[in-house]
């Protein structure tokens, strides 16, 4: 037997014994993430910034709870999530809104860019991939944090509805 298929056999056999425990992200259980663990306490001289909880869940699935914004003008494919109920009057205020620091843009799965998802009162929980970082969309609107739900989220025409007793703060 030669070294180079001594190494060759080797790598096989490491590449089998470790095959098994590979696992696929969408078996990965989502982190539970809280809207209260997104920015440092108390809050310093710098401003706002961001958790080492929010940077550890970057480019992970996580589990998230919160209210739906309700926008008078939503824009397709997206939506925003917040940790209180928040409604927009874009018409009338314009750029001027009450969204908190805590907002985050939901994405939705490719093949459903051009749904407009329709306001859901009351809590929701969400699963999906989050994404830290500064990202505009095409009405100029910055987000520093993103939830790209997970294809089949909407699959049921529904949000997740959240239990009535889940503090989420």
């Amino acid at each position: 037997m030669t070294l180079r298929s001594l190494v060759n056999s080797t790598a096989l056999a490491v590449a089998l014994l470790a095959a098994p425990f590979v696992v696929q992200a969408d078996s990965v259980a989502p982190v539970d993430l809280k809207f209260a663990s997104f920015f440092k306490q108390p809050i310093g001289p710098r401003g706002l910034e961001m958790a080492d909880a929010l940077r550890a869940a970057d480019g992970k699935r996580v589990r998230l709870v919160g209210y739906m914004v309700a926008q008078e003008e939503p824009l397709a494919g997206r939506f925003m999530l917040t940790p209180r109920p928040v409604r927009m009057s874009e018409h009338a205020d314009g750029d001027a809104d009450d969204l908190p620091p805590a907002t985050v843009t939901v994405l939705l799965d490719a093949a459903q860019r051009d749904r407009i998802v329709a306001h859901q009162s009351g809590l929701v929980a969400l699963t999906g991939l989050l994404t830290l970082g500064r990202e505009e969309d095409s009405a100029g609107r910055v987000s520093w944090v993103r939830l790209q739900l997970d294809p089949e989220a909407l699959a049921a025409d529904r949000l997740s509805a959240a239990p009535a007793a889940t503090h989420v703060h």
